[in-house]
């Protein structure tokens, strides 16, 4: 994890030792940018090994619209766990509990890189709610608004 001028990047060793997640589940490769409190700019790479394609769809492969929501949730866990100075743990996770306006504009298949963009809106009474966008190539596949909250389990 390197962090010049307050902005953060994250290889995969570092996404995981802050997300509790683990394969088949990760799908965030790769923080571009996390401004603390801000911010987040992360990556995952689409590949025709994932384990969801052999069922959705076998003849035409993309990738579900509700794994993009997960993804673009992970990046929101990575900027909340980041911006509290905490790692997932046995202990804690940041659970999704709200998606407000989900709109998905293009699939998502094989070969993509698709690019999670999220932007903190607001932290109140333990929710924090964000506005995300993911998109392949310039053009948006999904956005929503989202909500998650840090608990200990």
């Amino acid at each position: 994890m390197s962090n010049g001028n307050d902005t953060i990047t994250m290889d995969i060793q570092a996404i995981l030792k802050t997300l509790p997640h683990r394969y088949p589940f990760v799908l965030v490769d790769r923080v571009l940018q996390l401004d603390v409190g801000q911010y987040c700019k992360a990556i995952k790479n689409v590949t025709i090994n994932e384990p969801f394609f052999p069922g959705h769809f076998p003849a035409h492969p993309v990738m579900p619209g509700v794994l993009i929501l997960e993804a673009l949730a992970q990046a929101a866990a990575m900027l909340a766990f980041v911006t509290k100075g905490t790692e997932a743990g046995r202990d804690k996770v940041v659970y999704l509990v709200g998606i407000d306006g989900a709109r998905f504009k293009r699939p998502v298949v094989p070969g993509d890189q698709l690019v999670l963009e999220v932007w903190q809106e607001r932290v109140k009474a333990g929710i924090h709610k964000y506005r995300v966008k993911a998109s392949v190539e310039g053009q948006t596949a999904a956005e929503c608004e989202i909500m998650c909250t840090e608990r200990e389990v």
